[in-house]
């Protein structure tokens, strides 16, 4: 159960032979991805949020993304809860929130006429929520570390 549970969950594990940094060196490369190339917000976790929050507004889409971190320093690990909200085109309804596996491709299309004149449908916002967890479990492997995907809570 619980290989199927890592996968699921996206947990992944350092190479062999990486040697395992300190947890100060693991939280300022995280914190070097700010000001890179990358959609989202990378700041230090308020109260329950956990240590690290990665934070993404998608332009064009009614979607905040959140991936909330805890280091452990004691099994060298990064425990990391996806969440995400869902906002509604409708005024009178809310949004919707979940946590979990954020694994995901969000689409905007619009109608458009071609040279023809004929209208098509033309992709104009396409996002994949990979682009926000690939570059932070990227910089967790490479110290070393283990990054372990959990579902409810950190």
């Amino acid at each position: 159960m619980g290989r199927f549970m890592d996968k699921y969950l996206g947990t992944r594990y350092p190479e062999e032979g990486v040697t395992p940094r300190h947890i100060q060196e693991v939280r300022a490369a995280l914190l070097a991805l700010n000001g890179t190339d990358v959609p989202f917000v990378l700041r230090h976790g308020v109260g329950k949020e956990g240590d690290l929050v990665a934070e993404c507004r998608v332009p064009g889409l009614r979607v905040r993304l959140w991936t909330r971190m805890r280091l452990d320093a004691a099994k060298r690990e990064v425990r990391a809860l996806d969440e995400q909200w869902e906002g509604s085109f409708a005024e009178h309804t809310r949004g919707q929130r979940s946590s979990g596996p954020a694994n995901a491709v969000y689409w905007v299309y619009e109608k458009q006429k071609g040279s023809d004149g004929r209208e098509r449908r033309v992709q104009t916002v396409r996002f994949e929520t990979s682009q926000i967890k690939n570059p932070l479990r990227q910089t967790v492997l490479d110290a070393g570390w283990t990054w372990r995907g959990v579902l409810f809570r950190l």
